[in-house]
């Protein structure tokens, strides 16, 4: 059983499977499914496509230079059918299929080394340029904080930046004015909180513009109606 690639991505087109153009010239071309056929038919360069081997190997993401590689090279030559040959054979093509994960793999650990301290760097690079969109901490708060500091005998600057870690890491950030919530009663006469009705964009004069603008909408169905 030959199992050929596909032209276009380099995927394994399995027998019975895919599809198989011929041209005029007597040349025939495997894919492996519709979507590499399309593409073929209208003319893109599979280079220049990110979902195929042949970009990936263009973007040195691939292995392409590597002895497990040309075992997998197609050979037209005829051999006589031989069952001790043909056990062997099977057993080396699971034996190299291991190796060339194994190689795989020490090729990908390679390329992506440093990467981790790369994303670091750029994040750092990030927070130094928009620090000033990070949440600060309110004069009343940098009080209160240094009050604590001068009973507790610690730097009021280690207090701030565990305080401003909590504000970091948490969802929701104190905002000026007060949180609008809403409240719904049971029909047991139980009072409950309607879950999200907090979320709106506050402002200093304590309003809650979106939960206004579905006030809104219910006024103007209701001036509808009438």
């Amino acid at each position: 059983m030959r199992v050929e690639n596909c032209f276009f991505c380099g995927r394994p087109a399995w027998p019975s499977k895919g599809i198989t153009f011929m041209r005029n010239d007597g040349k025939s071309f495997r894919f492996c499914r519709s979507k590499c056929h399309k593409n073929f038919k209208m003319k893109r360069n599979p280079r220049k496509l990110k979902w195929t081997k042949a970009y990936r190997k263009n973007a040195g993401k691939e292995m392409v230079v590597d002895s497990t590689l040309q075992f997998a090279a197609r050979r037209n030559v005829p051999v006589r059918y031989d069952r001790e040959l043909f056990a062997k054979t099977l057993k080396a093509m699971e034996r190299i299929s291991e190796i060339r994960a194994r190689r795989e793999r020490v090729f990908y650990k390679k390329r992506m080394a440093g990467k981790r301290a790369r994303e670091l760097a750029a994040a750092r690079k990030l927070v130094e340029q928009n620090e000033h969109l990070l949440p600060r901490l309110r004069a009343s708060t940098k009080k209160e904080l240094e009050a604590k500091a001068a009973e507790m005998g610690v730097e009021v600057e280690e207090l701030e930046r565990e305080e401003l870690a909590k504000l970091r890491s948490s969802k929701k950030t104190k905002v000026f004015g007060r949180e609008v919530v809403r409240q719904r009663v049971r029909t047991d006469g139980g009072v409950e909180e309607i879950p999200g009705s907090g979320e709106g964009h506050m402002h200093g004069d304590g309003h809650d513009w979106e939960n206004n603008d579905d006030d809104d909408d219910d006024d103007d169905d209701e001036m509808d109606t009438d």
